[in-house]
């Protein structure tokens, strides 16, 4: 009976952040605003599938990323309130300092780019091959105003701008 507890203990508790909804919300420099929907994190034997259902937002491809911090919060930098910037960087655990692809050996935090459609609705599902669920536990998911090439050229960081979207990760 102890042997059987034990193992569905187990069970129950590794497949814990086999699955989750983030709650993503606007941002702005006044602070967080609006809920525009979930992005959902399941894992799979490929890494980690984030299916966004969002609504509201600019169409086109916009950088997505995990950053370092569970605050979505507004924060000043150089006298200037900045969108979500309590947030921090992309999440780098290993302090590689380098931008790059999902499944490359930059920021772990670094993911697929979000698409959004005409109607600014995002439903197409992204692969990150190098994280798991439990991974994000305790940072953010950020959605940037532009896209992210991936590379710090000819911007930093992907040229994803400004941070339009934010959620934390429970």
């Amino acid at each position: 009976m102890n042997k059987t507890i034990i193992f569905a203990s187990i069970l129950i508790s590794s497949s814990a952040f086999a699955s989750a909804d983030v709650t993503m919300n606007t941002v702005n420099e006044k602070g967080v605003g609006a809920s525009i929907g979930t992005v959902a994190l399941s894992d799979s034997k490929f890494g980690l599938v984030l299916t966004p259902k969002l609504h509201g937002l600019p169409p086109g491809l916009h950088g997505f990323h995990v950053h370092q911090n569970p605050s979505c919060a507004a924060q000043e930098k150089d006298g200037v309130m900045t969108p979500a910037l309590a947030a921090g960087g992309h999440l780098d655990p290993s302090a590689s300092n380098k931008h790059g692809e999902p499944w490359g050996d930059g920021h772990l935090g670094d993911l697929p780019p979000i698409y959004v459609d005409a109607s600014g609705n995002a439903s197409q599902p992204v692969l990150a091959p190098r994280l798991k669920a439990a991974d994000l536990v305790g940072h953010s998911l950020m959605i940037h105003a532009g896209g992210d090439n991936h590379a710090d050229h000819p911007a930093p960081l992907g040229g994803g701008a400004g941070r339009i979207a934010c959620g934390v990760v429970k």
